[in-house]
Formats: structure tokens, sequence, C-alpha cells
């Protein structure tokens, strides 16, 4: 007989992508056969992320990409176009593929889809195809998920899902308290999109239904009030990548030219955004520290890359400072001359941090990274966070003192080594996350 043939639907951001290709590198080991579905406008970066998991993986994944309708340039880079692809022309192109993909020999026995693709889980059970749910995030997300009628019958928000007033809630006595003005989706762009993105979460709760499993890239031990209040999510984290590519080779020569435990790491993930102001702060207060860095600098920062700089500090830091588009992050946070992560608390990025015992200064964007920095702060005391000042700027001095705070404190190392020996337990043989997987695996063979 031959092995299962599993159809994979991430959400179109790198995110999501990164996670789910992770999970499929562990499926590729037990035979199973991977389809990997992109839409258009981020298929380059699927193959990026395919190509980073070395040759082996990348001629086992057959990855196709459905079109996403969107025309010009300028369409895939606003999020709403694409927010209008994914939940409208998206659906209809990934049923097509799964019935033109079902007339051939090979058809799919499973869909494993991004939990907040509800529509992918009605497509494949309308096929009669065996489904699972994939969490990217921490399963504190969904639990806020599956509390939104409860929130609105509370009075904590409206049915739009709009906060009645800014307070902080805890969803049970155990989990970090939330701010209702940082839900999740009440911090995401203009009022029409957090609606939709709103809509789209009580829709989802409803679709969770149809799956068999409901898998999520954490551990028992990082969030146990979160899994006791939804014993139906099944941890399988942390997700690691294969061994693959060696990162930037200057990247690591200059990694391996610093001490121990002394290099701040800085990242923001994919879509973080700063003003010139802020831009510059960060990096005045980098230069204070007096200490090296490696800061990953997107492309599309203001100003062009160069001319963002404040004046001057390229070359007073001459190279104690590494400035980079782009580096292998999980090889980054193992080097042993990293001391801590300046971080957008992406759930991602939280998980790498967690499993090399990485300190974090925790610099939230937008999303769930609110709440995972109350995890990382005040849950599991591994990470401080910045204060803003009155107009609303972490500046260069706070940026000093939190480093100098942090590094200058072994019982932030200390926890977070701690912490990473619990995470990495849960995928040992006899691990909560392990055994989980395994049982996800037999009954994919069933």
């Amino acid at each position: 007989m031959e092995n299962p043939h599993i159809l994979v639907i991430p959400y179109p951001a790198q995110g999501h992508v990164v996670p789910l290709m992770d999970l499929s590198s562990c499926l590729l080991k037990h035979g199973f056969k991977i389809t990997f579905v992109t839409l258009e406008f981020n298929h380059q970066n699927a193959m990026d992320i395919l190509a980073l998991r070395g040759e082996e993986m990348g001629n086992r994944v057959h990855l196709i990409s459905v079109p996403d309708g969107l025309g010009s340039s300028e369409e895939r880079n606003q999020p709403g176009k694409i927010s209008e692809a994914i939940l409208q022309t998206m659906p209809r192109k990934v049923e097509e593929l799964i019935e033109e993909i079902n007339g051939s020999e090979r058809k799919i026995n499973c869909v494993i889809a991004d939990q907040s693709l509800g529509w992918a889980l009605e497509i494949a059970k309308k096929h009669g195809i065996k489904r699972a749910a994939f969490c990217p995030a921490a399963a504190a997300l969904l639990v806020l998920g599956f509390s939104i009628p409860k929130l609105i019958d509370d009075g904590v928000i409206d049915q739009d899902g709009t906060p009645l007033k800014r307070e902080m809630i805890k969803l049970s006595p155990n989990m970090p308290p939330m701010n209702t003005m940082n839900f999740v989706w009440a911090c995401i762009g203009n009022i029409n999109a957090q609606k939709n993105i709103f809509k789209i979460m009580v829709r989802n709760n409803e679709s969770i239904k149809l799956t068999d499993w409901l898998l999520c890239n954490s551990t028992y031990e990082l969030e146990p009030a979160a899994f006791t209040m939804a014993p139906n999510i099944k941890p399988i984290g942390p997700l690691l990548a294969p061994k693959s590519k060696p990162t930037d080779s200057n990247c690591l020569t200059w990694l391996n030219q610093q001490a121990p435990q002394s290099v701040i790491y800085v990242a923001f993930g994919s879509f973080t955004t700063f003003n010139t102001t802020q831009f510059q702060e960060l990096a005045l207060g980098l230069e204070l520290t007096g200490r090296p860095f490696l800061w990953v600098v997107r492309s599309d920062i203001p100003n062009g890359r160069n001319n963002a700089y404040p004046e001057g500090f390229q070359e007073r830091i001459g190279s104690r400072g590494q400035m980079v588009d782009w580096v292998h992050q999980k090889k980054v946070l193992s080097h042993p001359s990293i001391a801590c992560f300046i971080s957008h608390c992406g759930w991602n990025s939280t998980m790498e941090g967690l499993s090399n015992g990485v300190p974090f200064l925790c610099w939230p964007y937008f999303a769930d990274q609110f709440f995972n920095q109350s995890y990382i702060c005040e849950y599991w005391g591994v990470g401080l966070g910045f204060e803003r000042d009155g107009r609303g700027n972490i500046t260069r001095n706070e940026i000093r003192n939190k480093v100098e705070q942090l590094v200058g404190n072994e019982k932030y190392k200390g926890k977070s080594m701690a912490l990473k020996e619990t995470v990495m337990n849960s995928i040992a043989e006899t691990g909560g996350s392990n055994n989980n997987l395994k049982d996800f695996v037999k009954w994919l063979n069933e």
C-alpha cells in the first residue's frame, strides 16, 4: 500500500509557513507524501524557506501555487487585498486543486490546514478527506478564540469584537492577564480589518469542530492552564527545522570572534515597521550599550537602508555591530556568543529563543505578540519589556538600561536555561509533544 498523501495548506505569511514546513519535514521522515500549497504572491518565499531545509527535503516536498487573483505588485503588498484573496479566491482554487489531484492516482488522504483557514477544513469534509488543523501560535490564542462567546456575555466585548473598555482580564486564574485593547483582532489595522479578523475567528470556532486533530506548536509545560481549558489542543512543539545550509558565513565568522554570551541579537520579524525617529533611537541605544550586536535590518526600513542610520553611526560602531538583511535565526540563537534577543515576540521567534535558552527583551508590534510578552516576562520570567516615553517611542537610554538589567543578571539566564531543558524534554522520546506526534502519525496511517 502506498504511503498516505497529505495536502498542507498554510496561511500565506512567513510566520505561518515556517512551522508547517517544519511539521512537513517531520512527516516526511515517516514516509508520507507532502503537497504544500501557497498563493502565487508568496510562492517564492515558500521556495526560499524550503531551500533552506536542504536538497533532500526540497526534492521530496511538492510545492504548488494557486492563483491569488491579485494583479499589480502594489496589490500584493496590501494586507487588505491579500486577506480578500485568502477569503475569496483561495478557497475556490484549493478545491479545484483537490479535485484535480483526486482525479489522479495519488488521492489526498488528509488535509492539514492552518487553523485560521476554516474554509479548508470545510472543503476537506465536503470531499470526505481526513482533516487536521494546525495553530502556529500559542495555545492561548486558540483559547481566546474559544472564549469569544463568554467575553460577549460578560460584557468585555461587543458582537463585533470591540472591547467595551480597557481592562486586564484573565481567561483562567492561572493564565497571564490580557489587555482587552491588545486582543489579537483589536490591535490590527483599521476598524474594518479588525471586524473581518474577528468574524474569521468566530467562523473558525465552528470549522475547528470538523477536525479530527487540533495541533499546536507549543508544549504542555509552557502553557498548562491553556491546555487544561482546551484539552482538545494537542501540542507537538517545539517544531525544529532539520539540519540545513549554513547561514551567511561572514555572520558566523563574526559571531565566532565574540566572547560567550556577549552579543545582542536584534530581529523583528517580517511585519514590524519603525518611523525614522524610533529606528534611530534603536541604533543609538545599541551603540550606547557598548556591547557587540547583530541586527537584522530589513530592506524596507524608512528612507532606504543606509540613509536611515544616525549620522556617523556606522563609522562609530565599526566592527562591533553587524547589520544584515537576513540570517538563519535558529542557527544564530544557538550560537554560544548570543547574550539576549531583542524581539517582536512572534511565536516562532519565542519558541526558537526558548529552545536555545536565550533571555528576551520584548518589543511587541501587533496581534498575539503582546500576550507572548506576558508569557515571557510575567509567567516564565525569562525576559523584560521596554517602557515607552510620552511620544510612544522606546528611547536609547531605555534600551541601554534594559540591556544592562537583563544581561547583567544571572537570574534571567538561569531561568532561560532551565526552561530550555523543559521545552526540549517535550520532544524527547517520552515527552508529551513527541507522544502526541506519534499518535498523530499513527492516525494518519489508519
